[in-house]
């Protein structure tokens, strides 16, 4: 998910270099919403993920 992120940001870039304002903006929001989704699941992820059962 963290690559799709980078993917969507290296779009914005690319598209606010070109001028393209509306894909550059729609391009970076989802960047964003991705990495704030990765975010909290790599947090449960840590918290969850390695439970010792005894």
């Amino acid at each position: 998910m963290l690559s799709w992120a980078l993917a969507f940001l290296v779009i914005a870039i690319i598209a606010a270099i070109f001028g393209f304002g509306g894909i550059a903006g729609a391009a970076a929001s989802i960047a964003q919403i991705l990495f704030f989704v990765f975010l909290v699941l790599f947090v449960v992820a840590l918290l969850f993920g390695r439970r010792i059962v005894t």
